[in-house]
């Protein structure tokens, strides 16, 4: 079958043959459809897990991915082939991957089915950047009328963010440049900052002065930065960071709760945004799709941060 493979930690991307992999126990083997491109992904072939979790060299690239149960090992009874499924399915202890034209998942594991009207394409761009979004969301909990800013509101998990905060009634400020702002109304922001003119923070607290109740900090690393949207909060507020950036103590000190978010996938959470993807509650911009054989120069064009919607691999 055709993967995409990094042979080391910092390697780049390339297309390689490997054998089809069989079901073990416990196991199935998924003919994949379309893979979603997360930042996660060339961060793991860059080594930002290698501390954590074995790898297996080559491994295959990609955690997200959509397709037909093509046949199941022995135990597996929750699935059947035929079954259009979707999830995460990175094992970097065995190598195994979504960018291939097959993949493993287990009947434990963090899959799920696909309605019948939501597509492939749709179905693959949901697991990491919709679970990170609707957690942070839950997370920081914000109650209808209360004002959120999202600091990364254009890239996968923040367009999805947007929605669900003004879903829970929340008036919902969203980063973006220029170009993205009508989109980013459509999908529920009340407000447009644009982080290319001035200073977020300094237009925030022009435009606030008595502060915001949440900030979902899906772009600042710890430092200075942070800190400084973190200072926009009034007390009793909270920040979500995805990169680790709150403080939680000098956040108490302050009256504000902060919560570093690691995002967790389930079988549960995915049935529940595949439906409302399916119903068209969330919806996911895909900006490019790219074939299996030339992903390894569009996860090269991904990497530049100039995304404004998801990279879908097509197989």
């Amino acid at each position: 079958m055709k993967a995409v493979i990094v042979t080391d930690f910092g390697a780049e991307p390339e297309l390689a043959d490997l054998p089809v992999p069989e079901p073990g126990e416990g196991e199935f083997l998924v003919r994949i459809h379309a893979a979603g491109l997360n930042p996660f992904d060339w961060k793991v072939a860059g080594g930002a897990l290698r501390d954590k979790v074995p790898h297996a060299f080559p491994f295959t690239m990609g955690s997200d991915a959509a397709g037909t149960v093509e046949r199941v090992g022995p135990g597996v009874t929750a699935f059947h082939p035929g079954d259009r499924v979707f999830g995460q399915f990175l094992r970097l202890p065995a190598g195994l991957g979504a960018f291939a034209e097959y993949a493993l998942a287990e009947q434990s594991g963090k899959v799920a089915r696909i309605p019948d009207s939501l597509p492939y394409t749709l179905a693959a761009a949901l697991p990491t950047a919709g679970t990170a979004a609707y957690q942070a969301v839950e997370a920081a909990g914000p109650e209808p009328g209360q004002t959120v800013l999202i600091n990364g509101a254009t890239g996968g998990v923040g367009q999805s963010a947007v929605q669900f905060a003004a879903a829970r009634g929340a008036r919902v400020l969203a980063t973006a440049t220029p170009d993205a702002a009508d989109h980013l109304r459509g999908l529920g922001a009340a407000e447009i900052v644009d982080f290319t003119g001035k200073d977020t923070a300094d237009q925030v607290a022009a435009a606030h002065p008595g502060g915001i109740d949440v900030l979902l900090d899906l772009v600042s690393f710890p430092g200075e930065g942070a800190a400084r949207m973190t200072g926009l909060l009034r007390p009793g507020g909270v920040v979500v960071s995805t990169l680790g950036a709150a403080d939680p103590e000098a956040s108490a000190a302050r009256g504000i709760r902060g919560v570093n978010l690691f995002h967790q996938a389930t079988a549960e959470l995915l049935a529940t945004l595949a439906g409302l993807a399916a119903t068209g509650e969330l919806r996911v911009h895909i900006e490019a799709e790219v074939p299996l054989t030339e992903a390894p120069s569009g996860i090269a064009r991904a990497r530049t941060g100039q995304a404004r919607g998801k990279t879908v691999i097509i197989v």
